[in-house]
């Protein structure tokens, strides 16, 4: 898939609700929001409207609206902030972000054994 805008930390949290839901009315979304912090619908649909510019959403036309759908996988949306992350915490430094991780108590022993086995992997392929 081709490089698109980043997604702000408001349009992540969209993006979250739709990757779970697989869909969602702004109404809905609204609700979901607002059942855990105050967020104008106004504020909804304009994130929504710069998601779609973006290509991060699609619409699927509805009786009296449009229904919201995820135009990316969750691992794309990951990946976009994974990177952004490394690039400003990390300076640019994957290496700095899995030290980070397995410096102190970060990770459980069952995640250890998967990270080791992650790389284990990843090591064997061709």
């Amino acid at each position: 898939m081709p490089e698109i805008p980043p997604l702000s930390d408001a349009q992540l949290e969209i993006m979250g609700l739709l990757w779970d839901r697989g869909e969602g009315t702004l109404g809905e979304l609204w609700s979901d929001l607002n059942s855990h912090r105050t967020v104008a619908r106004n504020t909804v649909q304009t994130l929504l409207t710069r998601m779609v510019e973006k290509g991060w959403v699609t619409t699927r036309p509805e009786s009296r609206g449009f229904v919201y759908l995820p135009a990316r996988p969750r691992a794309a949306g990951m990946r976009t902030v994974l990177r952004r992350l490394i690039d400003t915490a990390f300076r640019g430094s994957a290496e700095g972000l899995v030290l980070s991780l397995l410096d102190g108590d970060t990770l459980d022993e069952a995640e250890l054994a998967r990270v080791r086995n992650l790389l284990s992997d990843r090591r064997s392929e061709p």
